[in-house]
């Protein structure tokens, strides 16, 4: 696979308070990255990097070889997808309104949605099972249907990539599998680059070709899940006692958390 995104020695952070540290690292046409690591270790942070949303303090990220930010909004917006944690809407949308928001990128303003932008958001809402709720208000789904929703206008707004921020932290079991599968579908079958930020080690090695994981703001290893998610490396990095063995049915790494007894 080619490479997209070429991260070069960043430094990142808020105000006067440094999170990343010299970062560097690539992502392939394609690939689907996950990012783990302890609270606070930078991942949301390197994820708003990633995507355009907060610029380096030092370094560079390329995308296909060109300064990501020096790319424009309105050829970033097309290219890339952003699915957030949460998302709160101030005023009582539509499922379909909110589908069809995807298509902004391409719209000049006032212009009206046609029938091909139409199109694209019904077949995304089709793919994320969300059709049903089409005429529903996004501020009464469940969780779960309104992160479906949310992922429903990222297609409509046909990305190249699909950043995602923990997407399935409040969700039930149930809810997780479905969205990472879907998001896993999308990857294989339409070919989108994958970027996501995960708590959850054991779906991070399901679902992930690669993962990195991060500690104190610097890259700690980054590689498949069976050179990563060593109980060494997590015991080391998460300060937590666990057994990591072999998935019998995927062969990828699965943790077991061990409870410490007292003495």
């Amino acid at each position: 696979m080619p490479e997209l995104i070429e991260v070069k020695n960043i430094s990142c952070g808020y105000c006067n308070f440094p999170v990343l540290k010299s970062v560097s690292f690539e992502i392939k046409d394609g690939e689907f990255l996950g990012i783990i690591g302890p609270n606070g270790s930078g991942k949301s942070t390197l994820l708003k990097s990633l995507s355009h949303s907060l610029k380096p303090r030092q370094g560079v990220i390329n995308y296909h070889d060109k300064n990501l930010y020096s790319i424009t909004n309105t050829e970033i917006a097309r290219d890339f997808a952003f699915v957030p944690q949460d998302t709160v809407f101030n005023f009582s949308f539509t499922v379909w309104e909110v589908a069809l928001m995807g298509r902004i990128p391409y719209l000049k303003p006032m212009q009206k949605e046609s029938r091909s932008d139409l199109e694209i958001a019904q077949e995304s809402m089709r793919i994320t099972d969300t059709l049903k709720l089409k005429m529903r208000q996004i501020n009464e789904l469940s969780a779960g249907e309104k992160q479906m929703v949310i992922i429903a206008k990222a297609l409509t707004q046909e990305p190249k990539v699909l950043f995602l921020d923990e997407p399935t932290s409040h969700l039930d079991i149930g809810h997780q599998i479905k969205i990472l599968n879907l998001v896993k579908e999308l990857n294989r079958n339409k070919k989108i680059t994958v970027i996501i930020v995960l708590h959850d080690l054991n779906l991070a090695s399901e679902y992930c070709d690669k993962i990195l994981l991060l500690s104190e703001g610097a890259v700690n290893k980054i590689g498949p899940a069976q050179e990563v998610l060593t109980y060494e490396t997590i015991e080391n990095v998460y300060k937590t006692l666990v057994l990591v063995h072999k998935n019998p049915v995927s062969g990828k790494p699965h943790i077991l958390l061990l409870k410490k007894e007292k003495a």
